[in-house]
C-alpha cells in the first residue's frame, strides 16, 4: 500500500517532525536493526494518531516500513472505545517487534473491561516474546490491585523469561508488586517460582525505588539467590 495517498501523507507528515539526531538515539535503544527509525518523538506520534483514529481501517493495511507509522496505528487503536479496540487488537499485538511500541500501546478501555480482557492476557501468554510482554505490561498497567495478584504470580511463573524482553516485563511486574503490596511480594519471592536471573532483577528494580523504605530493601537484598 506504499504510494497510496494516505501512506503518503503519513510520511510526509512524519519527515516534517523527524530529528536525525533522536532516530539515531532511538535506534540505539530500539535494539531492533531491522527498524526504519525517523526520529519523531512519541508527543506527536500520539497528537498523529488521534488524528487519524477515525480512519483505522485505512491505518491497519498500510505497510509497516516505519517504526513511527506501525505505532501511530497501534496508539490510534488504543484510542478506540472497547467494542472497537477488540475487534483490532489482535492484529495490533501482532504488530509488535519492540519493547517501546509495546510499552507504550495501552488502550485505556481495558480498565473498565478488565474481566472480559482476560482472555486476551491468557492468549497473548502462550505467544511469542512481545506478545508475552504486551500481556505483562498489560497486567502492570490495568491489574495492580490485591485481587488480582493471583493471576499476576501465575502469569510471570509461566512467562518465558528466557526471552530478554520477557523476562524485563516479568522483573518489572514484581518489582511493582513488591512497591505495593511488599509482604505479598515477598512470600512470593520466597516460594522460588522465578528463575533466578529474573528473580534478582524483581529485587534490583524494586530496590530503585523511593516507595520502599531502607529496612525493607534491605531484606529484599538478602533474598537475592
Amino acid at each position: 500500500m506504499s504510494g497510496t495517498p494516505l501512506y503518503e501523507e503519513l510520511l510526509a507528515e512524519l519527515n516534517t517532525y523527524a530529528e536525525p539526531d533522536y532516530a539515531a538515539f532511538h535506534s540505539r535503544l530500539l535494539k531492533n536493526e531491522k527498524l526504519n527509525v525517523l526520529g519523531v518523538r512519541v508527543p506527536t506520534l500520539r497528537k498523529m494518531a488521534k488524528k487519524y483514529s477515525a480512519r483505522i481501517d485505512d491505518l491497519l493495511v498500510l505497510p509497516d516500513d516505519y517504526y513511527e507509522i506501525t505505532f501511530i496505528k497501534l496508539q490510534a487503536a488504543a484510542l478506540l472505545p472497547w467494542e472497537d479496540f477488540i475487534k483490532y487488537v489482535d492484529k495490533c499485538v501482532s504488530l509488535i517487534d519492540n519493547w517501546a511500541t509495546c510499552d507504550c500501546f495501552s488502550a485505556k478501555c481495558i480498565a473498565k473491561h478488565r474481566e472480559e480482557f482476560l482472555p486476551f492476557v491468557n492468549k497473548f501468554l502462550q505467544g511469542g516474546e512481545f506478545n508475552q510482554r504486551y500481556a505483562l505490561t498489560v497486567l502492570l498497567s490495568f491489574y495492580m490491585e490485591e485481587r488480582w495478584l493471583g493471576l499476576i504470580f501465575s502469569s510471570v511463573s509461566h512467562a518465558d523469561t528466557s526471552l530478554y524482553y520477557v523476562h524485563m516485563a516479568a522483573a518489572w511486574l514484581i518489582a511493582e508488586v513488591l512497591v505495593k503490596f511488599y509482604d505479598k511480594g515477598v512470600e512470593f519471592l520466597k516460594s522460588g517460582a522465578l528463575d533466578i536471573k529474573t528473580h534478582n532483577k524483581a529485587i534490583q528494580k524494586a530496590c530503585e525505588s523511593y516507595r520502599l523504605t531502607k529496612e525493607q530493601k534491605d531484606f529484599l537484598r538478602g533474598l537475592k539467590r
